[in-house]
Parts: structure tokens; C-alpha cells; sequence
């Protein structure tokens, strides 16, 4: 009950937000979004998606083969486009992911430590993508009108925060068999081997930068479509914020919160919250498009089992016309061998 009841929650939170700004902006910043998309615009889109996913695949396989799960990238590929496509299309933005971890864990051998695997890899790109948002923030004028100091006392405190869980996870004993105590062993495990190898986390460092710099180019490229005039200064910002808002899982396939906070960021720079909305439209049309090759891995699998259970077999009662014409040949072929050795 408590599992429907937050799912439900979720759904009509991505579905307030946006009756809320519709109820004080109306449709016209959505339409607007709409008429201005351009092809170049998907193509771009796509273009980016293309190097993004790779990278994050590349990041999910290097996670799952700390933890003993490996995939290789070749079969990363399809699956995490097939995962962004369903979290894109339905509610709360993470089904995807659930699906991704759910059927790789099978194929493995190991559903938990398949899920283990996806939750250690999204976590990996979330802290890299705060990490960067905090530095744009420092470096760049905030939107929020923040002074510099308070935003950097603020990307300190994260950054001093963060380290100290890792800390305490890595320092606390872990005996016992009680399920916080397994639960302590496996996060400390998984750590070591799936995020902190030495092996592992330079190239989920790098995976990770790729994959919020494309995320944040095709956003840079959504605004200038939806018409906006703003320099990059001002608009990267901006994007590295909506960025983190789209984490929030109460969207519909990924509306709500990334219209809403960006109607609010785009306000408090000046820039007109319709704007935002025009921009995040824009945003959510492109990456619709772009992730459209996961809605092919999807349904590739399903289409060649059924292939192969259509496919008639040789003795089947289908291939009945070879079968007769292989009974026809051989008693006159024997009986020709015959007549020549005669």
C-alpha cells in the first residue's frame, strides 16, 4: 500500500507542478516550445545522446565488473539506451533504470548485486554532476542571487559532507549478522571494488564529466531554439540546475519538476519564467527524440524470438514441399548410380 500510495504520489507531483504553472503562465510558453524545435536541433540532440549513452554504458560496465557482474559494452549499449527510452515515457523517471538492473541481474546470475550495480552507477553520475554543478556555480554568477561566498561555503559543505560518509561507511565495523550490518558490508564492498578501484574510477570520473557536459550542451542548444538571447554565461548556470532538478522523481516520463524549476531559475535571472518553460519543452522534446533508438532495443528482442518460432523447421509439416522433393531425388538418383555402374 505504502509502495502504490508513493507511486501515485509521485505521478500527481509531476502533474501539480505542471497544472500549476499552466494555471498561471497558460499553454503558451509549451506551444511556443513546440513551433520553434527544428530538425538541426534533433539531429544535434541525437548526436549528443549517442556520445552520453556510450559514456554511461562505459561507467555501468566498469561499476558491475567491480561487483562481479560485468557486462560487456557492446550489450551495455542497447540496454542503457532501452533504459533512458523507459524512463523518459514513464512516470518517475527511474523505471528504466529498475528495468536495466532487473534484467541484467537475471542474466547474471545475481539480481542483487545487478541492482546494486545500477544504483552505485547512477549514484556515481549524480555526485560527479553536483560536484560540476557546484563549480559552475562558483565560477559563474548564480542565478539565485547568491554572493559568491555563500555559494562556496554552500559546494564546501557538500563536498566535506560527502567525504565524510565515505568515510564513516569505510570505517565503521562491520561484524554482526543482523541486516543493517550485511547492509554496512555490501555498501563498504561495493565501494572499495566498484567505485574506488583504481582500476574503476578514473574512467567513471571521465564517463561521468562526458556525460553532464553533452546534458548540459543540448540544453544550452534547447534555449537558443526556444528563441532565447542570453549568453552562455548566463545560461550554463541555469542548466547545470534544471540538470539536478530532473533527478527528482516526482515527473511524468520526465515533465513536472524540470518545467517548474526552470520557470523559476529563468525568472530569477531575468530572463522571463516563459522562457523557461519554452526552453525546457524544447529540452524534453529533444531528448525524446534523441533516446527513440531505446524504443528499438526494446522491441529487437521480442521480434527475433518471434522470428525464430516462426521460422520452419526442416522436418516440419511447413517445409513440406523441400522434404517431397528430396523423396522424389533420391530413389532416381540411386537408381541412375545403378544404371552407370551396370
Amino acid at each position: 500500500m505504502r509502495r502504490t500510495v508513493y507511486r501515485w504520489a509521485r505521478v500527481m507531483g509531476g502533474a501539480a507542478i505542471l497544472t500549476a504553472l499552466i494555471g498561471r503562465l497558460g499553454t503558451g510558453p509549451f506551444v511556443h516550445g513546440l513551433h520553434m524545435i527544428t530538425g538541426w536541433s534533433l539531429a544535434a540532440a541525437a548526436g549528443i545522446a549517442a556520445m552520453t549513452t556510450v559514456c554511461s554504458a562505459w561507467r555501468w560496465s566498469l561499476v558491475a565488473r567491480g561487483l562481479g557482474v560485468g557486462i560487456p559494452l557492446r550489450d551495455a549499449i542497447p540496454a542503457y539506451y532501452r533504459s533512458q527510452f523507459l524512463n523518459t515515457v514513464l512516470p518517475g523517471g527511474v523505471l528504466g533504470d529498475v528495468n536495466r538492473a532487473v534484467r541484467h541481474g537475471r542474466d547474471a546470475g545475481d539480481v542483487g548485486r545487478g541492482l546494486r550495480a545500477v544504483a552505485w552507477e547512477r549514484f556515481a553520475g549524480q555526485a560527479v554532476q553536483v560536484a560540476l554543478a557546484l563549480i559552475v556555480l562558483v565560477i559563474a554568477p548564480s542565478p539565485l542571487r547568491l554572493s559568491r561566498p555563500i555559494v562556496m561555503v554552500i559546494a564546501v559543505a557538500v563536498v566535506v559532507g560527502a567525504l565524510g560518509v565515505v568515510l564513516v561507511i569505510r570505517a565503521l565495523p562491520a561484524g554482526g549478522s543482523s541486516r543493517s550490518a550485511r547492509a554496512l558490508r555490501a555498501a563498504r564492498a561495493d565501494l572499495h571494488l566498484g567505485l574506488l578501484a583504481r582500476r574503476a574510477w578514473p574512467g567513471i570520473a571521465i564517463a561521468s564529466v562526458v556525460v553532464v557536459a553533452g546534458h548540459a550542451a543540448t540544453f544550452l542548444i534547447a534555449a537558443r531554439t526556444a528563441g532565447s538571447t542570453a549568453s552562455l554565461a548566463q545560461l550554463l548556470p541555469l542548466a547545470v540546475l534544471v540538470l539536478l532538478a530532473m533527478a527528482a522523481p516526482t515527473n511524468i516520463g520526465g515533465w513536472g519538476p524540470r518545467e517548474g524549476v526552470a520557470a523559476w531559475l529563468f525568472g530569477a535571472a531575468g530572463l522571463g519564467a516563459s522562457q523557461g518553460i519554452a526552453t525546457a519543452t524544447v529540452y524534453g522534446v529533444m531528448v525524446l527524440a534523441a533516446n527513440l533508438p531505446g524504443a528499438a532495443a526494446l522491441i529487437a528482442p521480442h521480434l527475433r524470438r518471434r522470428s525464430r518460432r516462426d521460422a520452419p523447421a526442416l522436418d516440419s509439416p511447413v517445409s513440406g514441399a523441400p522434404r517431397d522433393a528430396v523423396r522424389w531425388l533420391v530413389p532416381r538418383a540411386a537408381r541412375l548410380e545403378g544404371g552407370i555402374g551396370g
